[in-house]
């Protein structure tokens, strides 16, 4: 139990005054009679006044932080408690991961699956704080979400002090999203390196090329933890390949939003031509099912298609489909 806001009002009062004359304070608190007085019977039930042993119709403050002192102490002696248990069971679960870890370790796979988001987001974030040395990160799509970028901020300006190399591909469609744009700035500040491409191979997080995300099969939220060497370094390998053919990762404006848009267009053009789904060039190019329909559209009327592979044969005949130098600058 603690003081409202009228209490403590009318305790500055007698503390100022150094007498109780509930009449005066009601007129000068503009409170009503009925309303100090249960403001005094509160204050008295608290232990912040008593009457003076003098004159017991009179009521003076007693110092807050021995009342304070004697109300909390049952609270601090249940926190004290509650952290003790606290303690004990992480002490409990710690000890059976080093079992679990064990017998991760005595498999032929080493995988582990994680089901849930939560449990995914705990997990990286162990691995952030354990990692020393490298992060790779593949994340498809052209936005993310301030909020999520929020929170990676703190773990990643963490990594990126303790010296972690940490690089990062991005689809190129990030590159008009301001949230995107204004983050890659800030962390590259701080030593990350990004970079864009066309279509990415999926989502991956590598921590010092020793475990290994892979995102859940079946659109889940959940994650697949992949330790063993073997195909960690598989891994690595193919996000090394990504990032070479990768170019450094910079607003629309600044390399030419017409540019920027020509580079995404051809190679919504080339994945026409290999006959694949709306729904599939969407992901492959890291842009929303409408936003992508929209570009087919538009690609479909410029070169005069009545269909999807028609404009993607098209698109060949016409040398739409072929690199182009004049394309998003690529790393020297």
């Amino acid at each position: 139990m603690r003081p409202n806001e009228r209490e403590i009002a009318l305790y500055r009062w007698v503390a100022r005054n150094e007498r109780m004359d509930p009449d005066r304070a009601a007129r000068e608190l503009g409170l009503g009679r009925d309303e100090v007085d249960a403001a005094i019977v509160s204050l008295t039930e608290l232990g912040l006044m008593k009457a003076d042993p003098d004159d017991p119709s009179r009521l003076r403050p007693v110092d807050p932080d021995l009342v304070a002192a004697v109300v909390t102490t049952t609270m601090e002696a249940e926190i004290r408690t509650q952290q003790a248990e606290l303690h004990r069971i992480r002490d409990q679960f710690a000890d059976l991961r080093g079992h679990y870890l064990d017998s991760i370790s005595r498999g032929s796979v080493g995988l582990e699956v994680i089901p849930r988001l939560e449990e995914v987001r705990a997990a990286l974030n162990r691995a952030s704080e354990e990692c020393a040395e490298e992060m790779l990160t593949s994340q498809p799509g052209g936005n993310r979400v301030p909020e999520v970028l929020q929170e990676a901020l703190a773990r990643d300006s963490a990594m990126l002090g303790r010296g972690v190399r940490m690089r990062t591909l991005y689809h190129h469609t990030a590159r008009f999203n301001g949230p995107s744009q204004a983050y890659v700035s800030m962390v590259s500040s701080l030593g990350a390196e990004y970079r864009t491409a066309h279509e990415l191979f999926g989502r991956l997080i590598v921590f010092d090329r020793k475990v290994a995300f892979i995102p859940e099969r079946g659109g889940t939220w959940g994650a697949v933890v992949i330790r063993e060497p073997s195909v960690v370094s598989y891994l690595c390998e193919v996000f090394e390949q990504a990032w070479m053919q990768a170019a450094p990762f910079s607003d629309a404006a600044t390399d030419g939003l017409e540019l920027v848009a020509k580079d995404i267009d051809r190679t919504i053009a080339r994945l026409l031509a290999a006959g694949l789904k709306d729904e599939t060039i969407a992901r492959r190019i890291g842009m929303s099912l409408r936003t992508a329909r929209k570009h087919i559209a538009d690609i479909m009327e410029t070169l005069g298609a009545e269909s999807r592979f028609q404009a993607g044969v098209l698109a060949a005949r016409a040398g739409l489909l072929d690199d182009d130098t004049e394309g998003v600058p690529t790393p020297g």
